[in-house]
This record gives C-alpha cells, structure tokens and sequence, in this order.
C-alpha cells in the first residue's frame, strides 16, 4: 500500500496532471476512492506553499532568467486573470474547478503569487478548489457523473 499510495502522490506532484491523474491512477490500483481522494486534496493543497513562497523568494533572481519558467507563469496570467478580475479571490477557486490541464495547484500559486493576492486567502481558495474539483474527478472516475447523464 506504501508504493501505491506514493505513486499516487508522486503523480500529484506532476504539473499538468496532478488530481486528474492522482485520482484515477489510485482507484485502478485498487485503493480506497475515499482514501485516493483525500491524498490528492491534500498533496495539491499543500503544494501552494512551496510553490508561491520559492517564487516569493526566487523569482527575481533566478526564475524570471529562465524562459520556460517566465512563460508558464504569462501562461498562467493570462488564463486565471479573467477569473480573478470577475471574481476576486474566488476566482482562484472557480478557476480550478475545471479539471483540466494547467488549471491546477501550480497554475493557481503562480498566479496568485504574480497578481500579489494575500497568500492566506489564495491557500483557502486553492484548498476549495482542489477539494471541490477532487470530488468532479473522482465522479468521474468512479462513473457517477456518467450515470447521472446518461439516464434519459
């Protein structure tokens, strides 16, 4: 269960993946849906903080050199900005309910990290909205959610 369950968070830890692939690659190993889920709500919750707090202190040093870096967070800014501007610190929330790529806890740090929102509210919005949209995935995964509309 050690291995499994370290997969599913080394799987969490992938940009571009995180709960879409944690959530589904802990049930095909057979562990518990309730168990995956709260792993993965966990693991991308608290990656906010290493995240925000090395661009807090690295950025202008060392990351904004690097182009990959510099254009995954424009990246970023440009696809949450909309969110935060109609919405504030919700926004952040709401834009990560969608699980998709490079709507995660990654894209959601860097973008409240570079549009200077309180650390402490962005962490609230970040752990709603990976718990929010930790709950549509494992739906998903479970089948739930295509049950619900498929029945005619």
């Amino acid at each position: 269960m050690i291995e499994k369950t370290a997969l599913v968070i080394f799987t969490n830890l992938i940009p571009g993946v995180e709960q879409v692939g944690g959530i589904p690659l802990g049930l095909s190993l057979g562990l518990n849906p309730a168990f995956t889920f709260c792993i993965s709500v966990l693991v991308n919750s608290l990656l906010f903080f290493p995240v925000f707090f090395a661009l807090e202190l690295f950025y202008w040093k060392l990351f904004s050199k690097v182009d990959l870096i510099r254009r995954y967070i424009e990246k970023a800014r440009e696809r949450g900005k909309p969110y935060i501007e109609k919405y504030g610190i919700i926004g952040i929330t709401l834009f990560m309910l969608l699980p998709s790529p490079f709507s995660g806890t990654y894209t959601a740090s860097i973008l409240s990290w570079f549009l200077g929102l309180d650390w402490k509210k962005s962490f609230v919005a970040i752990f709603l909205g990976s718990f929010i949209g930790g709950i549509i995935v494992l739906l998903i995964s479970l089948g739930v959610i295509k049950l619900i509309f498929s029945i005619p």
